[in-house]
């Protein structure tokens, strides 16, 4: 079970992918537009409701862009995500019902594991991110700015209790509709705590280290590389990348922008300045480009394009960050809102990006200057590809395909 914007559920398609192989049979339960991703990897799909683009540039999703503070995005977007859930809750009924193990994405798990539960059927949680609560660092979904050990456990705190009300209404529907027990959704997640309820985390611990107070259950396992549904570029695309030097990717992935025009002409004026050519990936922020050194593409996929490229420009999303560091470029992460800040703080830590660039304070001069930097200093481009060699070495897949076995037995 997976929802939200593509970044949320492409992960699970590779993962998904990987189960098959091992002998399991998959089906990934999320929003109907992204069936197209599971083509050709063996994996099933149930259709659920809502179109995230259409929400994100809908006047509710735009208003995220009015909220400042990574607190106000949340509590918008915990408003926004409420409505859907409740359309969801019978689709995720009926495929749970058919199902041995539910795996619940973690922008679900509090709905997956009161479904699971109620069916008596076991469950794993898997989290694209650090959600748990940590003295190490703040919540990933507020931002970067550090309270101090207390003060960052108890925002993570905070930040489970407000995705636990996004189900509120869906939790009850599972006791009037559903014949299920009604959870509480609070008094449920403690409970999931004390009986430490497995949670598999698809990222590297070379990203992002597993904090030493997590409790026993917390599994960081590696990345689940989404499922490739082509291995070639379209031929456009080919004969730019064979007209000239490697160029730099542009793309804001499932991010959406206020204003598309005034981003892109920043971007190719900051190009420019450079002296590099450009391939911008249209994608949900609408971000376009013309010219003999620019060239604007659709959906592609990152573990294609990225490793041709002489430097990745990203919305800093979770699996966006990992396609980047696989392939071993250097990138400059223009963080927009949730945890693209976390993310772009870890690159820079890591050394393979030399500066983040906000959607807020974009322009041509600070993109320009963040892109001579990334690709003329060496130490960038060295870092990058030791951490993609490391990361070629590690299999994500292969914890939880154990711990699902380990289930059967």
């Amino acid at each position: 079970m997976a929802a939200g914007s593509r970044g949320d559920v492409a992960p699970f398609t590779g993962l998904g992918a990987g189960l098959v192989r091992a002998g399991h049979h998959v089906t990934l339960a999320t929003h109907g537009p992204f069936e197209p991703l599971v083509s050709g990897s063996g994996v099933h799909f149930a259709a659920l409701p809502g179109d995230p683009m259409a929400e994100l540039r809908s006047e509710r999703g735009r208003a995220l862009h009015d909220s400042r503070t990574g607190t106000g995005k949340l509590l918008r977007a915990v408003a926004l995500a409420r409505r859907v859930a409740g359309e969801m809750t019978p689709l995720l009924v009926r495929a749970a019902r058919d199902a041995d193990v539910v795996l619940a994405g973690g922008t679900v798990a509090p709905l997956g594991h009161a479904i699971a539960e109620g069916l008596s059927r076991p469950s794993l949680g898997l989290f694209l991110q650090p959600l748990h609560p940590t003295r190490e660092f703040p919540p990933p979904m507020l931002g970067t700015h550090s309270w101090g050990p207390m003060g960052n456990r108890l925002g993570g705190h905070a930040v489970a209790a407000a995705i636990d009300s996004v189900f509120t209404d869906a939790a009850r529907a599972l006791a009037t509709d559903h014949a299920l027990p009604r959870p509480r959704l609070a008094a449920a997640r403690r409970a999931r705590e004390r009986q430490e309820w497995p949670v598999w985390h698809g990222f590297s611990e070379l990203v992002v280290p597993r904090p030493r107070d997590w409790r026993p259950g917390l599994h960081v396992c590696g990345y689940w590389w989404p499922h490739d549904t082509s291995s070639r570029l379209p031929a456009e695309l080919e004969d730019f990348l064979a007209a000239g030097p490697a160029p730099v990717y542009v793309g804001l992935g499932s991010a959406t922008t206020p204003n598309p025009q005034e981003v892109s002409a920043h971007v190719i004026a900051a190009l420019r300045a450079a002296g590099l050519r450009g391939v911008i990936q249209r994608g949900w922020a609408g971000i376009t480009a013309t010219g003999d050194d620019m060239i604007t593409i659709g959906d592609v996929p990152h573990s294609v394009l990225f490793p041709r490229m002489a430097a990745v420009v990203h919305h800093a999303g979770a699996g966006t960050t990992g396609a980047a560091l696989r392939a071993g470029v250097p990138c400059v992460p223009v963080p927009i809102q949730f945890d693209a800040h976390f993310w772009a703080s870890r690159l820079i830590a890591l050394g393979t990006a030399p500066c983040a660039v906000p959607l807020r304070r974009l322009n041509a001069a600070a993109l320009g200057a963040a892109l001579q930097r990334a690709t003329t200093d060496p130490a960038h481009g060295a870092r990058a590809r030791s951490i993609a060699d490391r990361l070629a070495a590690e299999d994500g897949v292969a914890p939880v395909a154990a711990a699902l076995e380990q289930l059967a037995r």
